[in-house]
């Protein structure tokens, strides 16, 4: 039981997650639109689902504050009062500290004191609201079926239940007396009218006297529900027909309420019995009805949906409602169906079994190819290409949309305006962009520390902005795209834009640049990811200590990516990051040099092209001329102090890498292979130029090389 428990946990905790994620959305497009009935619906179901799902797990401290937020959430749902700014600003504070909860429940830890005074706080301003909301005069009808108590609502003068009722010829004769149950039924509310119906009643010679004719049709004002209504005719139910209608202002109420159902019921008729527009006797009714249908002779089946229409138990508005749910729930169920969560160390242990496969492969490879067996070659030929299929297959379960982690920083920005007093838009592009689930985690504190520092540095309050000529209002853009094999994630303000003098003043002093030369904007730009530069002029709790672009930059080059700038003072800046799609299998092009072999991403070669004889033998320039345009390039031999006779013939691979293009100078081309990529020790991580290593077929460790870094040290050599 310990392990079920355990296991619904994490289940909670994982879906929670979603939740609570949802929930700031919902909220921060709310702030937009206050009034979107839809999207208030999908909050309150957010929070009653988390408060549900913790008091089944014993919960209790989540239960309890969530229940005050959804009974909040239930009035604004109802129309009892319309969403502010204040009302949006305590719900995200209240969505926050439901999260504090769920992680302190999961673990078993006490509350601490200061959540303690923090719920305090929170839970007297909802309260307030909550008290506020029940001395405000009740503007609309009650939403939603009452139970069995007249306190819990009031309708109108004018909204009654209609009542249609044919008493059995046999009434009479067993007993009962029909104005006894009129009677009784005034006890439940207030009969506004009946009608006594007489067009059963036959000519004074065919009439028998203990054979009862009557039929009324009543409308009946009542705090009751339908189910209670129904009970009052108990006893003759059998024998009698009875249609019951709600009151005209409880057919929203019914919809509403079959809508916000469970997606656990399937079933037209159970939904409508669990909304309680329909119980369960006129359920059986309807459905023995259409079971005799069935047995008609023309074999024509009548629809259940019809029969509660026309047999005058629901109105069509309401069975409309309860087929629009049950689609969503079929839908629900079939996405479900086509998907499973998978733990991510599951996941992860896959990866490696899929690339020490590739090993294996490879080396069953190249053993056919050095028997030289025409069905081992065709059989590991086969073999290669569907490992490669594989390996396809599962890198795809590992990609994941950029755009979830973009969706946090409008929270972000939200909350620095507040703070900051500007105003502040994000405009999100590019979010379908897939990515690996590693790279996606680890790339999310990088970019909150450049979204803060545009929103804080970049982004003028609105006076300045105004004066400047710009719209007031500041812009943050996220753009995520495909280049070159790799991914770039783009992050731009139109804001002040970075002041190249005061950061080459900065620099100089701090003996980061020498003085007295010229340096281009890169250059300069390049300075702002040194450890403790900054050129704030005050510190703040969002920025100005002089830490953090250091910290951005070494974790994306840990990542194997690189970052850049481009700024123009009075208009924006650009800070451009480049990430590869994946950190576990690539493509690779393998080459050697010095009789040592070396791998390079195979999305970024663009050519292999054979190394001029003048180059080779003046071996004093550093360019050549490729078809007019004039490329740089770096001896891999020489860039790695490598040992070794120079081999006859030399080639040059052109790599390209964002818009940086080189060329590499290596001794032989071996051909493209399948590329598992194996950390380096900590020895060698701060070797410039190498980001891993991979084992080949015939087990020889391959190093594979760090085109970015690469690119970087033959552009600084050639400044």
């Amino acid at each position: 039981m310990d392990i079920e428990l355990g296991q619904a946990r994490q289940t909670f905790m994982t879906e929670s997650a979603e939740l609570l994620e949802e929930m700031e959305n919902v909220l921060l497009s709310l702030e937009k639109n206050p009034g979107d009935a839809d999207t208030i619906n999908s909050l309150f179901r957010s929070a009653h689902t988390i408060k549900g799902a913790s008091g089944i797990l014993g919960m209790e401290t989540v239960e309890k504050f969530t229940h005050l937020v959804e009974n909040l959430l239930s009035n604004v749902r109802d129309g009892a009062f319309t969403l502010t700014s204040a009302t949006i600003e305590l719900l995200l504070e209240c969505r926050d500290h439901t999260k504090t909860l769920i992680e302190l429940a999961a673990s078993d830890a006490a509350v601490p004191a200061l959540t303690e005074i923090k719920e305090a706080g929170l839970t007297e301003r909802l309260s307030a609201l909550l008290v506020k909301k029940e001395e405000v005069p009740e503007k609309r009808a009650v939403k939603g079926p009452v139970t069995d108590t007249p306190e819990s609502g009031r309708l109108s003068s004018t909204d009654a239940w209609h009542i249609s009722l044919r008493f059995g010829p046999d009434v009479l004769r067993s007993g009962m007396d029909p104005a006894s149950f009129i009677s009784y039924l005034g006890k439940l509310g207030e009969i506004i009218s009946i009608s006594t119906l007489f067009d059963s009643i036959p000519g004074v010679e065919d009439m028998d006297p203990e054979t009862c004719y009557l039929g009324f049709e009543i409308d009946f004002k009542s705090d009751f529900d339908k189910k209670a209504i129904e009970g009052v005719f108990e006893f003759v139910r059998e024998d009698c027909m009875i249609a019951i209608l709600p009151p005209h202002s409880r057919v929203e109420s019914y919809v509403d309420l079959i809508r916000d159902l469970p997606e656990d019921t399937v079933l037209l008729g159970e939904i409508l019995v669990k909304g309680g527009a329909l119980t369960k006797t006129e359920l059986d009714e309807a459905l023995s009805l259409q079971k005799s249908s069935e047995a008609a002779s023309d074999g024509s089946k009548r629809l259940i949906g019809e029969i509660f229409v026309t047999e005058g138990m629901v109105q069509s508005d309401i069975v409309d409602a309860a087929l629009e749910k049950q689609k969503k729930t079929q839908e629900t169920r079939s996405k479900e169906a086509r998907t499973i969560r998978v733990d991510a160390d599951k996941l992860d242990g896959l990866i490696n079994l899929v690339g020490e496969l590739v090993i294996a492969s490879a080396n069953i490879d190249q053993q056919a190819q050095r028997v030289k067996d025409a069905w081992l070659l065709e059989s590991a030929s086969s073999m290669l290409r569907l490992v490669e299929e594989i390996r396809d297959t599962s890198m795809k379960i590992r990609m994941v949309p950029i755009g979830e982690t973009f969706s946090r920083f409008n929270r972000v920005v939200r909350d620095i305006s507040r703070d900051t007093g500007k105003e502040i838009a994000l405009e999100i592009k590019g979010g379908e962009t897939e990515l690996d689930k590693t790279v996606v985690e680890k790339i999310s504190d990088p970019l909150m520390h450049i979204v803060r520092n545009a929103a804080d540095h970049g982004i003028e309050k609105a006076e300045a902005r105004a004066s400047a000529g710009k719209p007031v209002i500041g812009t943050i853009r996220l753009n995520a795209f495909h280049d070159a094999g790799s991914i770039t994630i783009e992050i731009t303000d139109d804001g002040r834009g970075l002041n190249k003098k005061r950061i080459l003043e900065k620099a100089i002093g701090q003996g980061l640049l020498a003085p007295g030369q010229q340096y281009s904007d890169s250059e300069i730009f390049r300075v702002i990811f040194e450890p403790g530069f900054s050129t704030a002029e005050s510190v703040t709790k969002l920025s100005g200590r002089g830490v953090g672009m250091d910290v951005v930059k070494r974790n994306i080059e840990a990542l194997r990516g690189s970052v850049d700038v481009e700024s123009v003072e009075g208009s924006g800046t650009v800070v451009r990051i480049r990430l590869p799609l994946t950190l576990a299998i690539i493509d690779g092009f393998r080459v050697g040099v010095a009789g040592s072999s070396y791998v390079i991403p195979l999305d970024m070669v663009v050519e292999c092209v054979e190394l001029p004889e003048s180059e080779r033998e003046g071996n004093r320039s550093s360019y050549i001329n490729l078809r007019g345009e004039v490329l740089p390039y770096v001896r891999l031999k020489r860039y790695f102090g490598l040992e070794g006779k120079d081999a006859r013939y030399e080639n040059i691979i052109i790599v390209r890498y964002g818009s940086a293009k080189i060329g590499l100078v290596v001794d032989e081309l071996f051909g493209e292979v399948q590329t598992v990529i194996k950390s380096l020790s900590k020895a060698y991580k701060e070797i410039k130029g190498i980001s891993g290593a991979t084992i080949m077929g015939n087990g020889e460790v391959a190093l594979i090389l760090d085109i970015p870094r690469l690119i970087e040290a033959v552009e600084r050599a050639a400044a």
